[in-house]
């Protein structure tokens, strides 16, 4: 069996991440902090027009009809980038969501799910494991928990109240609203299961953006220990040094398998999904805070200012972190499937189901 990425997979990666590179700068990013929505509709628009707003939408609602795993190194792009937009949580959170609603749905999913296609409408989830709403200012339609029941709100009838994060970029509302019979698209039996895997995606969606900024992160760190010089020589060249980042890439290394295997299970839909899910996303989140922790040492004092760039990846690093379930949530999880009495453990149950 191959599991590695196909040669479209990696071209479109390739694609992605130059025009990410060019566009999703930090000068960007600080320039929209200081706009009203903190958003850009002409980058949206470019994204869309890439393709990516439509790539998990099924082919029959003018989407392309792929899966978490031809999204999965994108996603990790947008993590390294930093990207403001929220993209990520729509192609793997919120449009799988509103995707997965019976067949009684069948003209809300038409109407909105075109709509995302080509980039004229946007989504957000308010999960139950989340207090806060990302991105409910510019969501078109809000997907929303009231017990398990799934409830599909339009924006004219929510009231939003702005919470702060530590990221500038990453904009959280409370959302006030009352359920209907019109506004309810999943009754409560039928809505567990779909707030289930909205949570594997969720850390999914969190898990491949942490692991994009760990690697900005050391990228950074490295770059600025070239340039920052004490006895004449740049301090990359003294040992201590390197292992504070070489630490941080063996994390990064190591969080790759859990990452990809659990975009598998996802994307097909295994048994294994919520273990694997929990898995990727401790092991990318701890990749991202200890190189947070370990870049800002080797940045020193100017770790610590608003002009460098590090702070901008840093500090979506620790807002994500809590993210679809903190880490406490995520290990018992993982205990909880490894010390079950049915187990399937060893290299020889790796993939069974």
């Amino acid at each position: 069996m191959d599991f590695t990425f196909t040669e479209d997979q990696l071209t479109f990666h390739d694609s992605v991440k130059s025009f990410l590179t060019n566009e999703v700068t930090p000068e960007k990013i600080r320039e929209l902090w200081n706009s009203d929505s903190g958003r850009s509709s002409e980058l949206w628009q470019q994204l869309a027009e890439m393709g990516l707003t439509a790539m998990t939408v099924p082919e029959e609602f003018g989407g392309l009809g792929m899966n978490e795993l031809d999204f999965l190194l994108l996603a990790e792009e947008c993590g390294y980038a930093a990207l403001p937009e929220p993209l990520v949580e729509n192609v793997l959170v919120a449009v799988p969501l509103l995707s997965s609603l019976g067949d009684q749905q069948k003209h809300l999913k038409e109407e909105w799910l075109s709509k995302v296609a080509v980039g004229s409408a946007r989504l957000a989830v308010a999960h139950p494991s989340n207090p806060l709403v990302a991105d409910a200012h510019i969501a078109d339609l809000l997907l929303l928990a009231n017990g398990d029941e799934v409830h599909a709100v339009k924006a004219d009838q929510v009231e939003l109240v702005a919470n702060e994060s530590v990221d500038p970029s990453r904009k959280l509302f409370s959302v006030s609203w009352t359920p209907s019979t019109e506004t309810l698209v999943a009754d409560a039996a039928e809505g567990k299961k779909l707030w289930a895997d909205t949570l594997n995606r969720g850390a999914l969606a969190v898990a491949a953006q942490q692991q994009g900024l760990a690697r900005r992160i050391v990228d950074l760190s490295v770059d600025y220990t070239f340039e920052r010089k004490q006895f004449g020589k740049p301090i990359g060249s003294f040992q201590a040094v390197k292992h504070h980042m070489s630490n941080v890439a063996v994390k990064i290394e190591f969080a790759k398998a859990p990452l990809y295997r659990a975009a598998y299970d996802i994307a097909n839909n295994q048994p294994t999904a919520a273990r694997s899910a929990s898995h990727a996303k401790l092991a990318t989140t701890e990749a991202a805070l200890l190189g947070a922790k370990n870049g800002i040492q080797v940045h020193g004092a100017m770790g610590y200012t608003w002009e460098v760039d590090l702070h901008i990846f840093m500090k979506r690093a620790w807002a994500l972190d809590a993210s679809y379930g903190n880490r406490g949530f995520h290990k018992q999880r993982v205990k909880a499937a490894i010390l079950a009495d049915d187990a399937l453990l060893g290299a020889g149950n790796t993939f069974a189901a």
